[in-house]
């Protein structure tokens, strides 16, 4: 009969090297021995809990697996599993490409297991010193300093890669939280509020079927590009205040969305000038294609309305605020938007504190002070 044993695992030194080495017995009772690669033991310790955590989780195997899987191959899988569509957009998976050839210059032979905050860090300076290259006949030529933005978005692929790799066992943590990005970026996905004074003088200098998309986006917040330019007439009911999503960019998204007294007026008056073709906003150039971009025409209407640039996306944004400042939950906020999770309101905050802010503009300071000098006197 074989002796009980005593410990799961043990970290020892081993002659000849530096580092703390662990043993530990596997769920099949195999004693496996590996390098920890530290030379501190409070570390070394850590990593014999992460594998006999594993263990007892049963995805001991795929921890190794990630401890052999370099960036560049898991990099890869991300693009084909987690990036195409119709998980995600085509214009989002073309800017996961291009993120993922920087990222697998600096770091594509290294193991997933090798990457450190320090090291991201480091990548994440020299990208903010690097020129941007560009192809010509001629040959390569270099241009300005890269954007910090450009470098903030491969900041985030690396981190979104590396969230899946931890959500898949292959990593323990993901080291990207221990990250501080090195320069401030002005301005950098904060959703502009609109206010209700805004959207009037913005509609007043608008087109005709701009004012109608601006109208509908603030009073049903549907996506610009995905959801309302490619609405068919078929899927809009006025009679029953309603229309119906039939693709979306999440699953999530396809359902009826309720429609407001404002927004059913505003489709009555996109129907009327939209012509006998089956799209809601059909094409200027192709009679039998749907318009589709607003950007021109959306820049040209906030310079006439004297209104600094914002992304036409964030009339949806402002649409979710309304909502949440009238006092609607957020669970309902949540369904309204058709999002998946509540994690959609983190970028939301920014705009209800703008809100507040304007709140305290109106403070009087002065309030009742005529009745309390006219006792003194």
């Amino acid at each position: 009969m074989a002796r009980p044993r005593k410990h799961d695992g043990v970290v020892y030194r081993r002659k000849g090297t530096q580092f703390w080495w662990m043993r530990y017995w596997d769920r099949a009772g195999q004693r496996r021995e590996e390098p920890t690669r530290t030379t501190d033991w409070k570390e070394a310790q850590k990593k014999l809990r992460e594998r006999l955590q594993a263990r007892d989780d049963n995805v001991l195997e795929i921890v190794h697996k990630g401890e052999h899987t370099t960036v560049q191959e898991w990099a890869d899988l991300f693009l084909e599993n987690y990036s195409q569509p119709p998980l995600r957009s085509k214009k989002t998976y073309e800017s996961h490409q291009r993120a993922v050839m920087h990222l697998n210059r600096a770091f594509g032979d290294r193991k997933l297991t090798d990457l450190s905050a320090d090291i991201i860090e480091g990548y994440l300076r020299a990208r903010l010193k690097a020129r941007v290259r560009r192809k010509t006949r001629t040959g390569v030529i270099e241009k300005g300093i890269v954007k910090p933005s450009t470098v903030h978005q491969e900041f985030r692929v690396l981190r979104r890669m590396l969230n899946v790799a931890v959500r898949k066992k292959l990593l323990p943590s993901n080291p990207c939280w221990g990250v501080e990005f090195p320069v401030a970026v002005k301005g950098l996905f904060r959703p502009h509020y609109v206010s209700w004074s805004e959207q009037q003088r913005i509609e007043a200098k608008a087109p005709v079927y701009l004012k109608s998309a601006i109208r509908i986006i603030t009073e049903t917040g549907l996506r610009v590009y995905k959801e309302l330019t490619p609405m068919k007439k078929e899927h809009v009911d006025l009679r029953n205040a309603v229309v119906w999503i039939p693709d979306s960019k999440t699953t999530n998204g396809v359902a009826e969305v309720p429609l407001t007294e404002l927004a059913v007026e505003a489709f009555k008056d996109q129907m009327q000038i939209a012509g006998t073709g089956m799209y809601v906003f059909p094409s200027e150039g192709n009679p039998l294609g749907h318009q589709v971009t607003f950007k021109t025409a959306w820049a040209a209407t906030l310079r006439r309305a004297n209104v600094p640039y914002f992304r036409i996306y964030d009339l949806r944004s402002t649409y979710a605020t309304r909502l949440s400042a009238g006092g609607v939950a957020d669970e309902w906020v949540t369904q309204l938007l058709r999002q998946g999770d509540a994690k959609v309101f983190k970028k939301y905050s920014q705009m209800k504190l703008q809100m507040k802010r304007e709140a305290l503009q109106k403070l009087n300071r002065s309030a009742n002070e005529a009745g309390v000098l006219g006792q003194a006197g």
